[in-house]
């Protein structure tokens, strides 16, 4: 076949162009948006990645059996890493060097998001992630990284006030695990109860297999504990402590990662009993009010999960993340008819708010973190209904 010299040119143009690293142009309009889906499926701290999972295919469903995006279905490229870091390195690699995807979302655990952040923003890979860990949104050196859960700086505040205003407890235990997420939010947690005029009488990371909780909450209760902290999304821990709690016949109130409202716990504790007294970071948007009535939107959503996801081991922010994490890059897509990275880039800079089921989200070139931190509260853990929660006691 003849190539004509303005074709070879265009070729080489286009050649240059991706060797350069700028951004690239936007595909035949039916081809289909490919989004990068990093996630921990298997695994200790698989509870969250299964419940954004659910939400994802359902948008991704949902937006394909309305047509696509202007006629361009969406096709999720998916990954287990399983929690870890390394495997997470690869997958982030091959989702950009081999899958070509246009977007990525998650990770969903901050150790893991830690790795490949820096991955990401070289290849100007435009990412949207639930993690917490407050320096993995730098909008200076990250600013293709976007969040859309809160921080753990708003996650801490909400753990930290609840304990010591209406718990009325200033000398807390704090335990993580021993991921990266678990070991960095662990030492915040305590460094926050401090400069509050707190006390972390005890700072330990557990390993989330260890099969006796019993040392741990025994120091902890020596030391003076008036409440435990907890900082991990492995409910294998989470129930291990809580059943230890039970049999040590400790009426300590637990505290912190929403995990702890997880439904895998019910098949893990000893007794219903042992969840009692634990309280979860929740949201206003997946919260039941004082009459049961859950917020207009998230009804909704729920509404539309009906009968086609299961929200009774899950939790109902974790599936309407999935949600819209999907649906924000499906609408960067719809809104400037590409798939090049800077035009998603530049859409969701300008998303002042975008109404996603979980959260109003705010971003601008300068702000990346989208969340409002007014919409982070406390759940009665043990309350759970299609994946909500009532708000903990103490909340007006």
């Amino acid at each position: 076949m003849n190539v004509s010299r303005r074709e070879l040119l265009a070729g080489s143009a286009a050649a240059a162009a991706s060797a350069a690293g700028l951004p690239r142009p936007a595909l035949a309009a039916n081809e289909p948006i490919r989004i990068g889906w990093l996630t921990t499926l298997t695994g200790p701290g698989s509870a969250p990645g299964i419940g954004f999972n659910r939400g994802v295919e359902f948008a991704a469903n949902a937006i394909n059996a309305a047509g696509g995006v202007k006629g361009r279905t969406v096709e999720v490229v998916t990954r287990d890493t399983q929690g870890d870091p390394t495997k997470c390195v690869n997958a982030t690699q091959e989702l950009i060097s081999q899958q070509k995807v246009h977007a990525i979302w998650g990770p969903t655990n901050s150790g893991e998001s830690l790795a490949v952040t820096a991955i990401m923003a070289r290849a100007k890979m435009p990412n949207i992630h639930p993690c917490v860990v407050d320096t993995l949104i730098d909008p200076v050196k990250y600013p293709n990284a976007f969040r859309i859960a809160p921080s753990n700086g708003q996650w801490d505040e909400a753990v930290r006030k609840y304990c010591m205003s209406i718990l009325g407890a200033k000398r807390v235990a704090v335990f993580g695990d021993t991921t990266g997420y678990g070991v960095t939010a662990a030492k915040a947690c305590a460094d926050g109860f401090k400069q509050a005029g707190g006390e972390a009488v005890t700072l330990a990371n557990i390993d989330a297999t260890q099969p006796d909780m019993t040392p741990d909450m025994l120091r902890a209760r020596n030391a003076g504990a008036e409440a435990v902290v907890i900082w991990t999304v492995s409910t294998g821990m989470i129930a291990r402590l809580l059943n230890t709690r039970a049999a040590m016949g400790w009426d300590v109130p637990f505290a912190g990662h929403p995990a702890l409202a997880s439904g895998d716990l019910a098949g893990l504790l000893a007794k219903p009993g042992n969840w009692e007294k634990v309280y979860a970071v929740g949201y206003r948007s997946c919260s039941f009010d004082a009459a049961g009535a859950l917020p207009p939107r998230s009804q909704e959503l729920v509404d539309k999960l009906a009968g086609k996801v299961n929200l009774s081991d899950s939790l109902l922010w974790w599936v309407a993340c999935g949600v819209d994490a999907v649906n924000l890059v499906a609408r960067a897509v719809e809104a400037t008819g590409e798939t090049a990275s800077a035009g998603i880039i530049g859409h969701w800079n300008a998303l002042n708010p975008y109404p996603g089921y979980f959260g109003d989200y705010r971003f601008t070139k300068e702000q990346h973190n989208g969340y409002p931190a007014d919409a982070v509260v406390m759940s009665a853990a043990n309350t759970a209904k299609s994946g909500a929660f009532a708000l903990a006691p103490g909340y007006g």
